[in-house]
């Protein structure tokens, strides 16, 4: 018995398959009330959900410490796999029967819990992204004031000062986070600071995202989340197409590594003579 399960902000939808036929279709709402009462209908199934934004992670966690088998699936695998099953109507029951049949055939992986320590700091993490994105905000701002010759001195002065806060600010939640880092995962940090490229925070960055490189068992399936497997398009003798990566992973991750790369084309004999 499987049951695929559709998150959004406000309810969830969970469909129950029971030899290839849905069995159980109800709408409860996204909290703790609507947990309990899904629970009953899905006991001793295996529980499959889209990782939809912080939509889905309740859900999970509370199903998780009850007990059952819990998977978190990508959304983009799960949109293929309803594309060859030609399906056309997109409503949130469909999306739940869809994720169900999809967990019925692949069986996909159990979710593991993140540690408390992972989750902590990918909260700080997030808020740093997001002090960043404000302050280059605020600088384009100014830019463009400048630009215009539209700005006074006062105004000029009263930005400058705002920028020199959130630069302060992100230095100090940089910190934070590396000294998090080095308490609970010193000698993971230190390995991965050990490659050419590689510096404080690429190998925070790394860390949080993998749960300690705990997600996965091999090389192949982090290649794969990260969006990094090459991808080669061939057909027949006569169409060569160029290949490149697949980036159907973590956009931010492969910015990261993308700058550490050409850090280590620099620094590095070895991956300089590899890259050229």
């Amino acid at each position: 018995m499987v049951t695929g399960i559709d998150c959004s902000k406000d309810y969830f939808d969970i469909a129950v398959l029971k030899d290839q036929k849905v069995v159980f279709e109800k709408r409860f709402t996204n909290d703790i009330i609507g947990f309990g009462q899904a629970l009953g209908h899905v006991l001793g199934s295996h529980i499959a959900m889209e990782a939809t934004g912080p939509y889905y992670f309740q859900l999970a966690r509370f199903f998780h410490e009850q007990g059952q088998k819990v998977s978190v699936v990508n959304p983009l695998v799960v949109r293929r796999f309803s594309q060859m099953q030609l399906s056309r109507a997109k409503t949130d029951k469909k999306d739940a029967v869809l994720i169900a049949k999809f967990t019925a055939l692949t069986h996909p992986k159990e979710w593991v819990m993140p540690s408390k320590e992972i989750l902590h700091i990918r909260n700080l993490e997030s808020y740093l992204e997001g002090l960043k994105a404000r302050r280059g905000m605020l600088y384009n701002q100014l830019h463009a004031f400048e630009a215009a010759a539209t700005i006074d001195a006062r105004l000029n002065e009263e930005i400058k000062t705002e920028l020199g806060h959130y630069d302060k600010k992100i230095l100090n939640k940089e910190k934070e986070i590396e000294n998090l880092i080095a308490e609970s995962y010193a000698g993971l940090s230190q390995n991965l600071r050990s490659i050419p490229g590689i510096g404080p925070r690429s190998a925070s960055l790394l860390i949080i995202l993998t749960d300690g490189f705990k997600m996965f068992e091999n090389h192949k399936r982090l290649i794969s989340y990260f969006g990094l497997a090459p991808r080669i398009y061939e057909s027949g003798t006569s169409v060569k197409g160029k290949n490149h990566i697949c980036k159907m992973g973590m956009g931010q991750v492969r910015k990261v590594l993308y700058m550490a790369a050409t850090a280590a084309i620099r620094c590095n004999k070895a991956c300089k003579e590899l890259y050229e």
